[in-house]
């Protein structure tokens, strides 16, 4: 009796790291445990018993989902959040999530694992079944050493807490990313000392910001400019952003495109926002502000910037020095918070004279006659198919009516994304997410995240049927009704993978027509709907006509709204 008393008030490193976490500001942990966490499970009993305040844990079934909610969570957030997964396997199942939050700059703490390190009973937590020999690698860490900031291993239940500050500190300092750290069984185990560690003391790097001659000169070339354009794609990751942009551009009448977005970065009711497509104005503007977007333009089309265009790259990673072949070529880079730079220019421009009042009206006039132009256009395509053939322009302007400026939107749609972006115009800061990566299956546990940090509004997820399959939907549907996280999801089924098709079209269009459905085809299609209602007793709706979309999403949202998930399998024309 007294050996299990002594036993549980031992403080180990499995305490250490959970209450690190915890004083870091990690609210929960999305994971798939193993026999690995052992010691973590007693130390999440241990604080229920004492009523010590823990991350609260979201148990996914599969390592993708959680990874996905872990991101999801992240960005509407905006505070790191934890995924625990098993050893090597659990790390392999992370996938092309881990790509995700690298590229799309979302802050994750990763905790793994190790297989144990002793084999003969020398210490608490050694060898005890076959598998922990199979999953003994030379480097487990180089499985995530590319996606991740930082990766290390515990070795000593002494400074655990550090460990755990310091991943966060580098989690969430720009560019923000994930971060990958393992321990074994044993140094789990191992006693450690309950210091307290002041977070304060761990703080992410400061914002950077430009050189005061640096905004004089950008300044200058955009009061000189006579066709000025800014492209952004994730400014809008931090919501004060937004405001500053538009200030901004408002007093120099600076036409903005959000080109492929994955935050919401200027309102799209503004005169100045010119959709979602850089490629038709780079070649006819004269000085160009990329404001944190990766790829503003493709340099093999024939739509790049004229000879001579001014071309200013501000950005909190200018270089992409994580991706070996880019270029942009630009007047000038600079490593700057796109936030406070827009406050230091916004600051310059109150203290010089303004803009000519002609030039500002002439410029002004013309974003909004595009503006206009666009709008008219996109309304067109959004107009109920007369052949009854259901349309991503039409599921889109169904589901405008049905949502409102505040609800959560998770883009996972690839070739359909352009309605989204045109037909759901999001005006406030914070309502619109993409993955930032290329790797699909992230929505459904984005949403699943999405949810858990705004329980009080509405999130609708958009994927392809492609994706659906990718997304472990099974583990989405599950954990969204046992943690009571009901969301919308639409799925655009073409019963095929169309970026491929559409790719290969591209690269040989006279070619491969015998064969090209067998390497694309989906068909048949699965049941999508049926399956999260399987999983989790989401309400399911397979709709195939124009005319029967309106009545589904209405009844899908009110479901939603109930606190049941739903998925709309909207059956489109196959590729």
């Amino acid at each position: 009796m007294n050996s299990e008393n002594n036993k549980s008030t031992r403080y180990t490193a499995s305490d250490a790291l959970m209450t690190g976490l915890q004083e870091a500001g990690v609210s929960h942990i999305f994971g798939n445990l193993g026999s690995d966490h052992a010691d973590i499970i007693e130390s999440l009993a241990k604080a229920a018993a004492n009523g010590t305040p823990m991350p609260k844990v979201v148990l996914c079934p599969h390592e993708g989902v959680a990874l996905a909610a872990a991101h999801g969570y992240a960005q509407v957030s905006g505070k790191t959040q934890a995924v625990f997964v098993h050893v090597d396997v659990g790390t392999q199942n992370l996938g092309g999530g881990i790509s995700n939050a690298y590229h799309g700059r979302v802050p994750v703490f990763v905790f793994a694992g190790l297989t144990p390190y002793t084999i003969e009973g020398e210490l608490p937590g050694s060898r005890n079944r076959s598998a922990t020999y199979l999953q003994d690698v030379p480097d487990q860490g180089g499985i995530v050493r590319q996606y991740v900031k930082w990766d290390y291993s515990i070795r000593t239940g002494k400074n655990v807490k550090q460990l755990v500050q310091r991943a966060i500190q580098i989690a969430e300092s720009d560019p923000k990313g994930p971060v990958y750290l393992t321990g074994a069984r044993e140094v789990l185990a191992e006693e450690s000392v309950a210091t307290p560690l002041p977070p304060e003391k761990w703080r992410p790097i400061e914002p950077a910001a430009l050189r005061a001659e640096s905004v004089t000169e950008i300044i200058g070339a955009l009061m000189h400019a006579e066709r000025p354009l800014l492209i952004t794609s994730y400014s809008g990751r931090n919501t004060a952003c937004v405001a500053e942009l538009v200030r901004f551009c408002e007093r120099l009448a600076i036409p903005v495109v959000e080109e492929r977005p994955i935050h919401m970065n200027f309102p799209a009711d503004h005169p100045l926002h010119l959709g979602y497509l850089a490629a038709p104005y780079v070649a006819d503007a004269d000085v160009i502000v990329v404001l944190d977007c990766d790829v503003p333009w493709i340099p093999s089309s024939k739509q790049i910037p004229q000879e001579g265009c001014k071309i200013f790259f501000i950005d909190i990673d200018p270089l992409k020095d994580s991706i070996p072949l880019w270029y942009m070529p630009s007047e000038r880079f600079f490593r700057a918070d796109s936030a406070t730079a827009l406050g230091q220019m916004n600051s310059h421009l109150d203290s010089v004279a303004p803009m000519d009042p002609v030039k500002h009206g002439q410029r002004r006039e013309r974003a909004m006659e595009k503006h206009s132009e666009l709008r008219n256009a996109w309304s067109k395509k959004a107009r109920a198919p007369l052949d009854g053939v259901i349309t991503p322009d039409w599921v889109t302007a169904c589901l405008r009516e049905e949502i409102d400026a505040n609800t959560i939107l998770i883009n996972e749609s690839v070739t359909s994304a352009t309605a989204i972006f045109q037909n759901l115009p999001r005006t406030k800061p914070g309502t619109f997410f993409g993955s930032g990566g290329s790797s699909l299956g992230w929505g459904g546990g984005a949403a699943l995240g999405s949810k858990l940090a705004a329980p009080d509004r509405d999130v609708v997820c958009f994927t392809g049927d492609g994706a659906f399959f990718l997304g472990n939907p099974s583990s989405v549907y599950w954990a969204s009704r046992r943690y009571d996280a009901p969301f919308l999801t639409i799925v655009f089924n073409n019963q095929g993978w169309n970026a491929t098709q559409e790719n290969f079209k591209r690269l040989h269009p006279n070619g491969g027509a015998g064969t090209l459905g067998d390497c694309v085809s989906l068909s048949p299609s699965a049941d999508f709907a049926e399956i999260a209602a399987a999983a989790g007793g989401a309400l399911a709706r397979t709709v195939e006509r124009a005319d029967e979309l309106p009545a589904a999403l209405v009844e899908a949202m009110r479901a939603v709204r109930k606190g049941r998930s739903a998925v709309v399998d909207i059956r489109m024309a196959k590729i």
